[in-house]
């Protein structure tokens, strides 16, 4: 990689970091479904009507939005604010990997190798001394949402691999359209509309701050310049980048949020990102063999964006 593309990369793995310190900061502003709910809102537009059509079948989009979208941020947003930190959450949230590594082995047919299944052992320990943590210092429910938010990343994965989006922006922006409003209708429903009126009539210079962050930030720039990389580069040259976003989120959340970093969870860190970094190993292939474009793709075997 040429070092703009190297500096490139670090920025994103940067931005998607510090976007879980954002997303703290956000909660003490909207209720967490209704956060959601603007966040794809105004990722979606304007810049829908700029993007031009999808690219894709429609029911790899509705399929994505629903779980990357609804399930996997919904959850997220509802367990970082049950409690559980933005720095940890960047942490956990790798655990996707492992997930979505299970799930093709079930859903796609693949073979783990053993570095591979090795990694998914790592990985795993690294959770379970997470959760030691967590649950020494707070309650466990936030924690058990942000897995559960993993869980649903990783179906995200899967299905964007089937879809194999040729451009990744216009394939987010149209994502992007999909949870509004079940998020909206969720919001009114557990939240409260009374809570969601106060919050938009409360809105602040913060309040809205949070929200272009997430949106334009964290979701348009970040999936564009990602998927901008993953058209010029191998996947396996670029995916290790997101092995920085967890180093970004927990150091953002130490500075600005004054979250403590505990040696436990240094060593949940250790584990979770070098268990995560084998799960990514793909098998060498013959160098005769070209890089297909859809191995480049979010959601390839060693591709998948790590956004927040």
């Amino acid at each position: 990689m040429r070092p703009a593309h190297v500096c490139l990369a670090v920025l994103v793995a940067a931005v998607w970091g510090v976007n879980f310190t954002v997303i703290e900061v956000g909660l003490d502003h909207f209720p967490p479904l209704l956060f959601s709910a603007l966040r794809f809102l105004v990722a979606a537009l304007p810049a829908v009507f700029l993007v031009g059509p999808p690219k894709v079948a429609w029911k790899w989009i509705v399929g994505v939005g629903l779980a990357l979208g609804v399930a996997k941020f919904g959850l997220l947003f509802i367990g970082m604010d049950a409690g559980m930190p933005g720095g940890l959450s960047s942490l956990v949230l790798q655990i996707q990997a492992v997930f979505t590594a299970l799930f093709a082995v079930v859903l796609l047919g693949e073979r783990p190798t053993r570095v591979r299944a090795a990694g998914m052992a790592v990985a795993l320990a690294g959770i379970g001394v997470a959760a030691v943590d967590e649950g020494a210092s707070g309650p466990l429910t936030g924690f058990a949402l942000v897995v559960a938010a993993a869980a649903c990343w990783s179906v995200s994965n899967i299905l964007t691999r089937k879809a194999s989006p040729p451009d990744a922006l216009n394939f987010m922006i149209w994502v992007s359209t999909v949870p509004v409003l079940p998020l909206l209708a969720l919001s009114l429903l557990l939240e409260g509309g009374s809570a969601d009126l106060a919050a938009l009539r409360s809105l602040d210079r913060a309040g809205a701050g949070t929200v272009l962050y997430v949106a334009w930030g964290a979701t348009v720039f970040g999936f564009g310049a990602w998927g901008w990389l993953l058209r010029r580069h191998p996947a396996s040259t670029v995916a290790p980048f997101s092995l920085l976003v967890p180093v970004f989120g927990m150091t953002s959340a130490a500075l600005f949020l004054g979250e403590s970093v505990t040696p436990l969870r240094w060593c949940a860190a250790a584990l979770l990102v070098g268990g995560v970094a084998l799960t990514s190993v793909t098998p060498r292939r013959p160098s005769a063999v070209p890089v297909t474009e859809s191995a480049r793709l979010p959601g390839s075997r060693s591709g998948g964006s790590p956004v927040g």
